[in-house]
């Protein structure tokens, strides 16, 4: 099983920070929690990416655990890597992203 590379975007960076600072004011350390979930189902994706379905545009979307947001990204096969575009909550229309600089 071939290993992918990660790339993340920087607007996917910034939605993660944003994210976490909203839960960090709504309670200590929140937001810390949300950011470890994040990089470890992100760091996940290295290994098989392919688990998680094409939901639109050759994009998918991986649910983060506890938390209702969604991991957007794409797998570019000729450079074995897996690039995050966003994260988007789940009671988002999922292609907000593309209004930010998306696919």
């Amino acid at each position: 099983m071939k290993k992918y590379k990660l790339k993340i975007e920087p607007d996917a960076l910034s939605d993660i920070q944003e994210i976490a600072n909203w839960y960090n004011l709504a309670q200590v350390n929140l937001g810390r929690r949300f950011q470890n979930a994040v990089i470890r189902q992100i760091n996940g994706l290295k290994q098989n990416p392919q688990l998680f379905t094409i939901r639109y545009q050759e994009i998918r979307c991986m649910l983060v655990k506890r938390f209702p947001y969604m991991v957007h990204f794409h797998i570019d096969e000729q450079a074995n890597t897996v690039i995050i575009l966003a994260v988007i909550s789940t009671s988002r229309n999922p292609k907000i992203w593309i209004e930010k600089g998306g696919l």
